[in-house]
């Protein structure tokens, strides 16, 4: 291995530190904002999950992002190193303006972007961009949908409990579907910088003839991610919590449960969707309940603004970072 690919796996793991840390708080805002665990005691529950989730969950995203997004006989050192670029320098943006932009999209931009300044739009993999530019837009929705459905549920079973009796029952309740999420979210997320550093090994010949994803790989990308979520991204948990819509316990059990469910439909069939998206729409399915005037429409504009913005602003920033290493090298 050398210096430079052992430099590149440095950065990818940096930019799986900076996803948990981004998303931190699409696993602890819902958990936070209820007042069930403080901050401190909900990261460190999240980042557990987010660690173990190699035990529940196969390679499949990986093998989407390494494979199926470009063809890996194109990438080489330039281009993952562009790729990284693009989404650290996303993802540090969008955490500065608390922003809950997509993590997993700012990396397929940065991939997409990088690959066409070398080698234009034959590199590119038509069906693996479709499936993820389809799920910018299928993963909320559906969050949306069964965060609506679990709301609606559950106020109907408790409707005629106090007050006090459903907080308690759902406090307990929240900790379990926080746990589901974050394993959602580190079965789903840590996987896409595994295919990143699997596809760089394979371009490198380390990985003999046939493209697979070692287990070292697998457990430092794991562990990355656990280490980011630890250290949190406190601007987006604000948003996330506060903005968009006012929670409950019951209310944060109905978002976690019903993204949770979406992220793990998506690792099963290999689509890399947004934990983000993802959450952020279950969140306004579950407002939606008590009355469409409980979401914060306005900032929930911005956010899906964002999010459309990601995948050619990385790309973008992609592109430019692989043509001066380019000119340099």
């Amino acid at each position: 291995m050398t210096v430079q690919i052992f430099f590149l796996i440095i950065l990818a793991l940096i930019f799986d530190f900076l996803n948990g840390f981004h998303d931190s708080a699409n696993s602890i805002a819902t958990i936070v904002s209820t007042r069930v665990l403080s901050p401190r005691k909900a990261v460190v529950w999240a980042a557990f999950f987010n660690f173990v989730a190699f035990l529940c969950f196969g390679l499949h995203v990986a093998n989407t992002i390494g494979k199926g997004i470009v063809d890996v006989n194109v990438i080489d050192k330039s281009i993952i190193f562009g790729t990284l670029i693009g989404a650290c320098g996303w993802n540090i943006l969008t955490w500065y303006l608390g922003l809950p932009t997509s993590s997993s999209h700012a990396l397929i931009g940065g991939l997409i972007g990088a690959a066409l300044v070398k080698a234009g739009p034959k590199a590119l993999i038509a069906s693996g961009i479709s499936k993820t530019i389809a799920f910018i837009f299928i993963s909320p929705i559906l969050g949306l949908i069964l965060g609506l459905g679990f709301g609606i549920i559950v106020y109907w079973l408790f409707r005629k409990s106090t007050p006090s009796k459903v907080d308690y029952i759902f406090k307990k309740g929240q900790l379990v579907s926080a746990a589901f999420y974050s394993l959602g979210h580190g079965g789903n997320d840590a996987q896409k910088t595994m295919g990143i550093i699997a596809s760089l090994l394979f371009s490198a010949g380390l990985l003999g003839g046939t493209f697979h994803i070692p287990l070292w790989v697998v457990i430092s990308c794991h562990a990355a991610i656990a280490l980011g979520t630890v250290f949190g991204g406190w601007r987006i948990v604000k948003t996330m919590g506060q903005k968009v819509a006012k929670l409950r316990p019951i209310d944060g059990f109905c978002a976690e449960a019903g993204s949770a469910i979406t992220l793990t439909i998506s690792s099963w069939l290999g689509i890399p969707v947004s934990t983000t998206h993802t959450i952020t729409g279950a969140i306004m399915g579950v407002g939606s309940v008590k009355r469409l005037s409980a979401v914060h429409w306005g900032v929930a504009q911005k956010i899906v603004w964002a999010w459309i913005l990601t995948i050619p602003c990385s790309a973008a920033i992609a592109a430019l970072a692989y043509s001066l290493t380019r000119t340099i090298l």
